[in-house]
């Protein structure tokens, strides 16, 4: 996999200059042994006063920028180069302790991924466990693998992906019973179904690349999928929108509990309500080039 170059701008634009609070920008890749940030670089117009960043308690890198000045536009930009190493897709053997379902967790692991393995989201006529169960072979065990593999290929399969421009992620009932959602709504949802399995699951929020023979949807702005915890295995990533196992394709910039707590941008204009205009996103992301490879750093 070459050096991928990730731009990604978003403009905030008013109809007179306003005020802002404090914004919580989340769009640095996290670094890890399969996907290494070589460069990262932020911009914000105006300059804000003061800029700190920290790591949050998924320790995801989240920048934090006060300002003092007003203005009819604010503007982040944030480009990262990045050498992303996907891993071959992932393959249990009958000797690992999660080739079959159901499995248990390590008791020492246990405590820290209850977090992730308790339902989040009410399903009071047990919908989202019916939806879940019926990936399973009628006697058990089932190969787990077989379960991971159906939900994500049965979500994009038979799902209508959708944009949505409401603010948030929907119910996962909501996507369940209208048989549709953005990204983010179908990796909440699999991550629901899947804990109520007690299988361990968390969000990922990231960057989706593209190759120009790929018809992969759902990366215009940011991108989510999810991950799965096995025993052995580790964390493996699953993309309901695109069928994808794996990381290939997908740069993973933050992973939590719940979408909530891994939006890209985040912050507050202090004016009056409707002197909001508009907020455009452009996001690309290409392979780095040979004379811009040569200037890399080592």
């Amino acid at each position: 996999m070459p050096l991928l170059k990730i731009r990604h701008k978003t403009v905030y634009r008013y109809t007179h200059p306003v005020a802002f609070g404090e914004h919580r920008i989340m769009l640095s890749p996290r670094d890890s042994h399969d996907l290494r940030v070589v460069e990262s670089d932020l911009r914000i117009e105006p300059q804000p006063m003061s800029l700190r960043w920290i790591h949050d308690v998924f320790g995801n890198s989240v920048a934090i920028a006060a300002f003092d000045e007003r203005a009819d536009t604010l503007s982040f930009t944030s480009t990262a180069t990045v050498d992303h190493n996907p891993a071959e897709e992932f393959a249990l053997t009958p000797d690992d302790p999660a080739y079959f379902y159901p499995f248990l967790y390590d008791e020492e692991e246990f405590p820290d991924l209850l977090q992730y393995i308790r339902p989040q989201y009410a399903d009071p006529d047990g919908e989202l466990s019916a939806w879940a169960r019926q990936f399973l072979d009628a006697e058990a065990p089932t190969p787990t693998f077989k379960i991971l593999s159906g939900m994500t290929h049965g979500i994009r399969e038979s799902f209508n992906y959708r944009k949505r421009h409401e603010q948030g992620t929907q119910h996962p009932l909501n996507t369940l019973q209208t048989a549709s959602g953005s990204c983010r709504d179908y990796a909440l949802f699999m991550i629901e179904a899947l804990r109520r399995l007690g299988i361990a699951a968390r969000f990922v929020s990231g960057y989706l690349s593209t190759p120009s023979d790929s018809f992969h949807v759902g990366g215009g702005s940011t991108h989510a999928w999810v991950q799965v915890y096995l025993p052995s295995a580790g964390w493996i990533e699953f993309d309901p929108t695109n069928g994808i196992v794996g990381t290939r394709d997908l740069i993973r910039v933050a992973v939590a509990r719940d979408p909530r707590q891994a939006i890209p941008l985040h912050g507050v204009y202090l004016g009056a309500a409707g002197a909001f205009v508009n907020m455009e996103v452009a996001i690309t992301v290409e392979p780095v080039g040979e004379e811009e490879r040569e200037s890399e750093p080592a």
